[in-house]
């Protein structure tokens, strides 16, 4: 009986070490949570035996036990990096259209070719479904979908109409040269450039020059200055000159015109140039609203620049905040809330089944997933630009090791010291 006693000793320690060589390789393992080896002892009985004279039998594994202990956080410069300080695990689906969800507590995240969020082994991760605010609509298993980053956002519109508030500095003199030529920068007094759209979303650059066409009055000692002035405005897309009334009695310019205390006189409202064609081959008409400019002693300054077009924005960042709202940013301004990180906690996080790849999957024994969202039912913190790391302490598993190894020597020699017992036996002679 005592070589099975000490055999369960030597199978004991041999899991043990098993398990400890498992943690230690996984040290690295983002995610990875160690496991523990629990005995238990085996006992013999029988009614017929008296309590205390029982005789143990060995040892028995009871089970590897998993530590779901919070692991270190190390910080990264990705946004999709996600960390859960507490509680709880990230679901993630192994195939986009099935029903079938795994946990992880690996939050490196990245983005695959068809612009789905993953994880390192492609497993897609899942979001609850938010309104256009970033409120959350609902926050259960059935809920989930897998979080995709749009590459585009925003429907095209050209440019109609485009608003100039300048100020112009009422003592600037009539420029040096005339007629105005917008390549001689000595023929105009100030400019400004403005991004328009045609009707497929294309940028182009609408410039406006400033001409002074009358001298500043000078002013008598004692009287007011009259800042009585007209202004032309020279305005080109691209190389195409912007005009009004193409033909005769047209203009190239509109001018501004103010009286003697600088107050705008005309024009009243926005004026419409001819049309023009894009590089689409389309026709464009374009307004001009002045209406907002101004005439003092202050220096040249915009004020107010505004237009109506709109180009397709395509994706130029991504962003989760600590409620684990994933919103992505585009290049024409518009910010899109596309799902709340979904946590989902067990009962019994130990019951869960290792799949593998810092994964887990759930069993009767784990319980059923509660879904949740960060800070939530019970549920940790979530963090972004941050990775948890494996909750293996080397010098603890180390001196585990150091002990498991003494403990398999024990019954190593416990079964050598039965083993030279039954010997003797056998050397008896009669």
């Amino acid at each position: 009986m005592s070589f099975y006693t000490s055999l369960s000793g030597l199978q004991a320690s041999q899991s043990e070490m098993a398990t400890i060589s498992h943690n230690l390789a996984n040290v690295s393992t983002n995610g990875f949570k160690k496991s523990r080896t629990d005995f238990a002892d085996v006992i013999a009985s029988s009614v017929t035996v008296a309590p205390s004279q029982q005789i143990g039998s060995g040892v028995m594994v009871k089970g590897n036990r998993q530590q779901f202990g919070q692991g270190n956080l190390l910080q990264s410069a990705n946004a999709l990096d996600l960390a859960v300080s507490g509680d709880g695990f990230f679901a993630v689906k192994p195939d986009p259209s099935s029903a079938t969800v795994n946990y992880t507590r690996n939050g490196s995240f990245l983005v695959d070719a068809n612009n789905n969020v993953t994880d390192a082994n492609g497993n897609f991760l899942q979001v609850y479904p938010v309104d256009g605010s970033g409120n959350l609509v609902q926050a259960s298993m059935g809920s989930l979908k897998n979080l995709t980053l749009p590459a585009t956002s925003g429907t095209v519109k050209a440019t109609q109409d485009v608003t100039l508030g300048v100020n112009l500095n009422a003592q600037t003199a009539v420029p040096a040269k005339t007629p105005f030529d917008r390549f001689d920068v000595s023929s105009y007094n100030q400019a400004t450039t403005t991004s328009v759209f045609d009707a497929e979303g294309n940028p182009m650059t609408m410039t406006s020059y400033y001409v002074r066409d009358t001298a500043p009055t000078p002013t008598t000692a004692g009287a007011a200055a009259d800042l009585t002035a007209t202004w032309s405005v020279y305005s080109y897309v691209g190389e195409q000159k912007m005009t009004v009334g193409a033909g005769a009695g047209g203009s190239d310019n509109v001018k501004l015109q103010f009286d003697s205390k600088g107050a705008l006189t005309g024009p009243t409202t926005k004026t419409t140039f001819d049309s023009i064609t894009t590089a689409g081959g389309s026709a464009q008409a374009i307004s001009l609203d002045l209406t907002a400019s101004t005439q003092t002693s202050a220096p040249f300054k915009v004020a107010k620049q505004t237009q109506d077009g709109l180009a397709v924005g395509q994706l130029q960042g991504v962003t989760v905040d600590d409620a684990g709202v994933v919103k992505a940013s585009f290049s024409n301004g518009d910010v899109r809330a596309l799902g709340q990180v979904a946590l989902v906690n067990f009962s019994n996080p130990s019951g869960l089944r290792q799949i593998g790849d810092s994964g887990w999957a759930s069993t009767g024994v784990s319980g059923v997933p509660v879904a949740g969202s960060a800070g939530q039912k019970g549920l940790g913190n979530l963090t972004s630009g941050m990775i948890e790391r494996s909750n293996v302490d080397i010098t603890e598993e180390l001196v585990s090791l150091i002990a498991a190894q003494r403990n398999f020597q024990a019954n190593s020699k416990a079964l050598d010291t039965a083993s030279q017992i039954s010997q003797t036996i056998f050397n008896i002679r009669s």
